[in-house]
């Protein structure tokens, strides 16, 4: 293969170089600095870049490339947001979650008087047109600090005597008394 040269930088190129070598936190970025610089201060070629570098020289001759394509500004990723579908979630949509998981069910016309998070995706759908997933509501609610949590349910009587009597009940009762229990000891006679 035809090696990759990079011309004689001029003092700019050296310190913008530099700067992004001493200064960056990133070790990506700066390994890839470091590969520039050996190219254009050492005059190596990629094979003996990615020796210094411990990379693999189809990867140094990629930077090197962006680097003569672009400059410096070459050298970094390219910005997360780029990747992946589009969000098919809005800001109207996340409002009218909000308001929709504020109201009972039952008040929107709706046959049960709890959401979970599904009947809450299958209600936004039917809304907005908009389908998502379960989970994706759980987390645009968990934004909006708001948590669906399972109903507890509790148990209450009419009967005026009723937390006495349930207070009660979860005290263990003694099922065997000491008559009982000496009555059942083994002895044996010899």
């Amino acid at each position: 293969m035809k090696p990759i040269r990079i011309p004689t930088l001029n003092s700019e190129q050296l310190d913008a170089l530099e700067k992004l070598y001493r200064g960056t936190r990133s070790v990506r970025l700066r390994t890839r600095a470091q590969m520039v610089l050996l190219a254009a201060e050492r005059r190596l070629v990629a094979e003996e870049i990615a020796e210094i570098v411990r990379s693999s020289e189809e990867t140094v001759r990629r930077w090197l490339k962006r680097y003569l394509a672009e400059g410096v500004e070459g050298l970094s990723d390219a910005p997360p947001a780029s990747l992946g579908a589009p969000r098919k979630v809005t800001t109207e949509y996340r409002e009218l979650l909000v308001q929709a998981v504020r109201r009972r069910p039952r008040s929107l016309g709706l046959p049960f008087s709890l959401w979970t998070l599904r009947r809450l995706a299958d209600y936004m759908a039917e809304r907005t047109g908009i389908r998502v997933e379960y989970e994706t509501v759980r987390v645009h609610l968990k934004a909006a600090g708001i948590v669906l949590s399972r109903p507890q349910h509790t148990i209450t009587s009419p009967d005026p005597e009723y937390a006495l009597k349930k207070r009660r009940s979860r005290k263990p009762a003694m099922a065997v008394s000491n008559r009982e229990t000496i009555s059942t000891t083994v002895t044996s006679s010899t």
